[in-house]
């Protein structure tokens, strides 16, 4: 293994280039206190061994407020102010053990998750919106690969 070969391999670790992780999970609404199936792949994109701590699920709910239009008292422009979204729930759970993937190798994990009892829906308003999100991870040494969050409809029960 060249020198560029070493470099490349250890920036794939460091930006989690080392594996691809997709999940799936029902498109429908989901509602608090309830198992949602949720199936989490990865496959080595590594040219090595990928030691992997674990795969996770993480759930996340973000609160959105829509800021109106406000004036400068001193100079009298309009101006709309920026909100930070606040989280209201973050969650990672554990959905499988350590293990290592071969070059090429895939493997596929199932699990139930439950979005928690009395969690606040999904909703789009006036004021604001409340987002859910989900994504599959793999946790690695450096940037841990993951699917990216993807958007879960959470209903009122």
């Amino acid at each position: 293994m060249g020198v560029f070969d070493k470099l490349k391999s250890a920036g794939q670790a460091m930006t989690g280039g080392s594996a691809k992780v997709s999940i799936e999970y029902p498109l429908q609404t989901v509602f608090p206190g309830e198992p949602v199936a949720v199936r989490v792949t990865v496959m080595s994109s590594a040219s090595g061994e990928v030691k992997s701590k674990g795969v996770f699920v993480d759930l996340l709910a973000e609160e959105h407020l829509n800021g109106g239009n406000m004036q400068c008292p001193h100079c009298r422009n309009s101006f709309s102010p920026k909100h930070d979204p606040k989280k209201t729930h973050e969650q990672s759970v554990p959905i499988a053990p350590a293990f290592s993937l071969m070059p090429g190798e895939t493997k596929t994990f199932e699990a139930n998750v439950q979005v928690p009892g009395g969690a606040q829906p999904t909703y789009a308003g006036p004021t604001g919106r409340h987002e859910w999100k989900v994504r599959g991870r793999l946790q690695t040494f450096g940037n841990d690969p993951d699917s990216g969050f993807q958007p879960l409809r959470v209903g009122m029960k």
